[in-house]
């Protein structure tokens, strides 16, 4: 077995969220637009023969096994019956609760790498399904490529959009996901459209169906998205709290950046079509000559 091996968990961001109903089981219908990005978590694998999984730096306030990274290795374990272990530390650079994936890429990381590192051989659609599992958004992860989302967001055809410079900011502040979709006033009949269309339309179709809600029981989110909106479209992230806006070139995104970081923690990503995680495991497996 390898020694250690550290791998990226990127994030994502709606580039748009229509929602087109509520289905009997209470999830909302969605149609959106995943972008990864190359701002990342990395997790670094240490195997073990035990067959323990332990997280070095548990977040404080979660108990170390109800911690999505734990989950997701606990899972492919009992599900391959593997007898290997994992030690798992996470270098978070991701918000929480941001709207970027964060938890849902971390959880997708590990179950690429250890499918990797414990030589199982399953195949994405595999791993996606037991991602579903975790969560919503664990499958665009584990494929690894900007995608058109239906369902619950489980549905997913890779797509190649532009690959912007984006500057996101967060206003500092938590959102509440069921809150905002339990809230009686959001927008849970928009008219679905084809993928095509979506693509085709761009930004004049692209919008977040949850942003009115949200700008509405969060005034710091509003403030935020009404300040960047003065030098480009701008739009929430998920149910927030990130927003972002999209530029050109690097220099304008980082000029933008300069001035959002006066007031709040912003970040200036590039716009991927593949994910880090994907390309990075290849390199390895090439110099590997696995």
């Amino acid at each position: 077995m390898i020694a250690s091996l550290t791998l990226p968990a990127p994030a994502k961001l709606n580039r748009m969220l229509h929602i087109v109903g509520r289905r009997e089981d209470g999830y909302h219908s969605l149609q959106t637009l995943f972008q990864i990005i190359d701002f990342c978590d990395n997790i670094t694998f240490t195997p073990r023969r035990d067959g323990e999984i332990h997280l070095k730096n548990a977040v404080s306030g979660v108990d170390h096994d109800d911690n999505l990274i734990v989950r997701a290795a606990r899972l492919l374990q009992q599900y391959s019956g593997t007898h290997l272990g994992i030690t798992l530390d996470v270098e978070k650079h991701l918000p929480m609760g941001g709207g970027l994936g964060g938890g849902s890429s971390n959880a997708a990381t590990v179950l690429v790498g250890l499918n990797h590192i414990w030589r199982l051989g399953l195949s994405l659609n595999a791993l996606a399904e037991l991602g579903l599992q975790l969560g919503a958004d664990v499958p665009v992860f584990v494929h690894g490529h900007t995608a058109w989302a239906e369902g619950v967001g489980e549905q997913l055809t890779p797509v190649t959009l532009d690959a912007p410079w984006f500057v996101i900011i967060h206003p500092g502040i938590s959102v509440s996901t069921p809150s905002v979709f339990q809230d009686p006033q959001l927008t849970r009949d928009s008219r679905p459209i084809t993928m095509a269309r979506a693509l085709q339309g761009g930004a004049q179709e692209w919008r977040n169906d949850c942003e009115a809600v949200v700008k509405k029981r969060y005034p710091p989110i509003a403030e935020a998205l009404d300040w960047l909106e003065q030098y480009a479209p701008s739009c929430l992230t998920g149910t927030g709290a990130c927003l972002f806006a999209a530029f050109k070139t690097q220099q304008a995104a980082q000029a933008i950046a300069q001035l959002s970081a006066k007031r709040w923690p912003t970040w200036v990503a590039h716009g991927l079509h593949t994910s880090p995680l994907h390309d990075d495991l290849g390199y390895f497996t090439k110099a590997l000559g696995n």
